[in-house]
């Protein structure tokens, strides 16, 4: 009887008597307010011991560069006039060469050298322009784009050079008509501009451009 007692008194008595230790683990951790699916995962995997795994790690977005509609037509145009300028430097190289060669063996100039050396001048005055405007605008578009950006400023830089070095040309090709020296600087001036203009031009051909 005495046993039946102290049983129910037991019984009847608080389950626990002595505080216990929270547990932790991932259900102490408040989640679910103000928390992505993303972050609970890290949390409980932080609470467990796990790393976080590559998902759950944040990274830095790319820098994104637009590029405008106007940049692909000026792209376009660049090309077609860069084209355009290779048989206008075989047409201007052989008038010079056969112009040079008559002064210099005391000759008359062949009629069509003469006729033709002025026009390919201003054509490919023309021409310069046209590329030097529509890669100057699509330089400065993508100026921020990191890829290729030093490559893309050396083309530029040998073109604006070349572009100058014509400009000294064409002044001294119209005094050089009865001076041999000024004659003589014209055409070093143009062989090193044309040459300076093709090494820029061949650096952007798809096997060697780096942008």
């Amino acid at each position: 009887m005495f046993a039946l007692v102290i049983a129910g008194a037991l019984l009847l008595s608080p389950a626990d008597t002595v505080d216990r230790a929270p547990v932790v683990g991932p259900r102490d951790v408040p989640v679910g307010i103000g928390m992505t699916a993303r972050e609970e995962r890290a949390v409980d995997g932080l609470s467990l011991g796990f790393a976080p795994s590559p998902a759950d790690t944040v990274r830095p977005r790319a820098k994104a560069v637009e590029i405008s509609e106007g940049y692909e037509t000026r792209l376009q145009i660049h090309k077609v006039a860069s084209y355009a300028t290779l048989p206008l430097f075989a047409a201007q190289y052989l008038a010079g060469v056969a112009i040079w060669d008559a002064d210099h063996n005391l000759k008359a100039r062949p009629q069509w050298a003469t006729n033709a050396h002025r026009p390919l001048g201003y054509a490919l005055g023309a021409l310069f322009a046209v590329n030097s405007v529509t890669g100057a605008m699509n330089w400065w578009e993508t100026r921020g784009h990191d890829k290729g950006r030093t490559w893309r400023t050396i083309h530029a830089a040998l073109m604006l050079a070349s572009d100058a070095g014509f400009a000294v040309a064409g002044n001294l090709g119209s005094q050089a008509r009865f001076d041999y020296s000024r004659e003589s600087a014209h055409r070093t001036w143009a062989l090193t501009s044309m040459g300076v203009a093709l090494a820029s031009y061949v650096m952007m051909w798809e096997p060697l451009r780096r942008d």
